[in-house]
């Protein structure tokens, strides 16, 4: 194949967000995959491992005629088929495998004896993951940090949405940044999120960011966590806190974490939706049982209940409100406020919503080109 084909132009395909096919197993794809990718595998599991074991027994060459013997007639024609379909919408994708070797040379080959002249990523899986790496090492020199705190329900991942050079961990994450900030449709594996982290660096550098903003967050967001270099980088970055009176938190606390989020188990759970969610909140809430206390924790949870029943009685879900409130002010405010005094010398600045983005704009956080 000619080295035109090849590419290992990899900011380039970050920058345009180049759809990627990605032809390796589902088993590997399961452990770590690039944004914007598609697993269209030219073999399945079970392919793989068997020509895995030939490799190990009788090397390469029986390796590659066990692997054209299992993925010919039918097998070839129907995976050919989904390459194509996807080009025929996406004809400036890109194919890998884990070394830009067999695989995708195969696959490549395939597509051109049907007139597909598709490009390949030079090393493959291995060597992009590998520039992501090292471009998330290397962003963390290339821009000033700040910040952006508050008490829960303040509003801070909506205020970070008018933000252009704010990166949004929790949206990477999938994950509401709280015990009870657990989504229905599960968090990215490690390797993924830290995919879409350097993806977002690497874009954000490249329209002239010079300084960026972040939630508070701290290492770990749910099951995923940050890097250690930007745990660095952000662990002694400017701290601007975010105040919102308590009846608007709980406004958007509220919409959140009950409204919206049973308009979701709604849509995944259609026969128990509130049932599902309910028992989802009662596990959140046991999860903080130590730290809430015994009095606190029945409670909240009495407070629950009675919310649930009203909502099964009269269909409005507004009693919610009610232990909301309380969990806000007898859990996550003392327990934030606690954790801001020990940084008190981070703070710069603490407001409303116009007065932080005032500060923003002031302090040159909101230009790009700097």
């Amino acid at each position: 194949m000619s080295d035109l084909l090849l590419s290992d132009d990899f900011k380039s395909i970050v920058l345009a967000n180049r759809l990627l096919i990605d032809v390796r197993a589902p088993v590997e794809f399961g452990k770590g995959a690039f944004p914007h990718s598609v697993n269209l595998p030219l073999m399945n599991d079970e392919e793989r491992h068997l020509v895995g074991i030939c490799y190990k027994k009788q090397g390469d060459d029986e390796a590659l005629k066990l692997g054209h013997s299992l993925v010919r007639g039918t097998n070839k024609e129907k995976r050919v088929k989904a390459w194509q379909d996807l080009i025929s919408v996406h004809p400036d994708a890109m194919l890998y495998c884990f070394r830009g070797g067999e695989r995708s040379r195969i696959s490549q080959e395939w597509l051109t004896e049907i007139g597909h002249h598709i490009v390949r990523l030079r090393g493959g899986y291995k060597a992009f993951r590998r520039y992501l790496i090292e471009e998330t090492i290397s962003a963390s020199d290339r821009f000033e940090p700040i910040l952006l705190g508050g008490r829960t329900g303040s509003g801070k991942t909506i205020l970070l949405q008018q933000v252009d050079n704010a990166i949004d961990l929790e949206a990477l994450a999938n994950h509401r940044g709280s015990s009870f900030g657990r989504r229905i449709i599960s968090q990215p594996n490690q390797i993924d999120f830290e995919n879409a982290l350097a993806y977002a660096l690497i874009q954000k550098l490249e329209l002239g960011f010079g300084k960026l903003v972040f939630e508070d967050e701290g290492r770990n967001i749910g099951k995923n966590y940050l890097p250690s270099h930007l745990v660095d980088s952000l662990s002694n970055a400017p701290l601007i806190v975010l105040e919102t009176p308590i009846q608007e938190r709980v406004e958007i606390t509220f919409e959140e974490y009950v409204v919206t989020a049973q308009e979701e188990y709604q849509s995944v759970y259609p026969d128990t939706p509130l049932l599902t969610w309910k028992y989802d909140i009662k596990r959140a809430m046991k999860r903080i049982e130590k730290r809430l206390g015994g009095l606190r924790y029945q409670a909240v949870s009495g407070l629950l209940e009675d919310a649930f029943d009203e909502q099964l009685r009269s269909g409005s879900p507004e009693q919610h409100k009610v232990w909301v409130e309380y969990l806000l002010k007898e859990y996550y405010d003392p327990m934030y406020d606690y954790q801001i005094l020990k940084r008190s010398d981070l703070v710069q600045l603490r407001g409303g919503k116009e007065k932080i983005l005032a500060y923003l704009r002031k302090n040159r956080y909101l230009e790009q080109g700097l």
